[in-house]
């Protein structure tokens, strides 16, 4: 049924993305799927920020960023489950949607913080934003508890 299944992974805060890998690697070894972990870095090519920082700064955090996200796959995906790993900037529900995209995945497995209802008319949340621009299924898992 699925091919190809997105999981966004905050590395700021393991734990929450944790639920949301697992019940991915569920569906990947029932169907067979490859998973494609993805963290989303702020926009440190931007031109403001990019002066601020040497050169090399944007590639050497980039890789950094890549290491530790491959550090959690290996902590989480057991053996057996086929995934890679990707390093997207901008905001995370663009880099989410677009990678997603660019993919070709067939589902976006996501948690999702608890907020309340005037929190998230102020500010949004990059779940609901994902639900809202994605094309393919999007599966939100909420918090526990």
């Amino acid at each position: 049924m699925y091919k190809h299944i997105l999981v966004p992974v905050d590395l700021n805060d393991e734990s929450f993305a944790d639920k949301a890998v697992e019940h991915a690697v569920w569906i990947a070894g029932q169907t067979g799927a490859t998973l494609h972990l993805l963290t989303a870095l702020p926009g440190i090519h931007n031109s403001m920020v990019q002066s601020y920082f040497p050169e090399d700064a944007a590639r050497q955090m980039k890789q950094d960023v890549r290491n530790n996200l491959k550090a959690f796959a290996e902590r989480i995906v057991p053996e057996g489950i086929s995934y890679d790993l990707s390093v997207a900037e901008g905001k995370p529900y663009k880099a989410i949607v677009k990678t997603a995209d660019s993919l070709g995945c067939d589902l976006i497995v996501m948690p999702s913080h608890k907020r309340s209802k005037a929190n998230k008319l102020i500010i949004g949340s990059v779940a609901s934003k994902v639900l809202e621009q994605s094309k393919i299924n999007v599966l939100i898992m909420k918090p526990q508890g």
